[in-house]
């Protein structure tokens, strides 16, 4: 896989920022749904390659004003992220 740059972030994904870091970090220290998240360069070319080499992917791509995602799990079952950001 082609990653774009070094780094793993984590991504949350909420309906309200605010009202979410309040609650994790009043409730549970900083807790929530977390995973590894790879930017990518071709979304299509690795869901296809991941696909080709037997691995599953419960899900389709999803597109938003911010790129495109998709989910896959480990074999552990944690979430791992494919991100493909929008052109600019």
């Amino acid at each position: 896989m082609n990653v774009t740059n070094d780094l793993v972030s984590v991504r949350y994904m909420v309906n309200d920022v605010q009202e979410s870091i309040d609650f994790y970090t009043r409730h549970l220290g900083f807790g929530g749904w977390n995973r590894i998240h790879f930017i990518v360069e071709d979304i299509e070319g690795e869901v296809a390659r991941l696909r080709d080499a037997g691995v599953s992917l419960p899900n389709d791509i999803v597109s938003g004003p911010g790129g495109q995602q998709i989910v896959l799990d480990d074999p552990s079952g944690n979430p791992i992220e494919l991100f493909q950001p929008a052109s600019r």
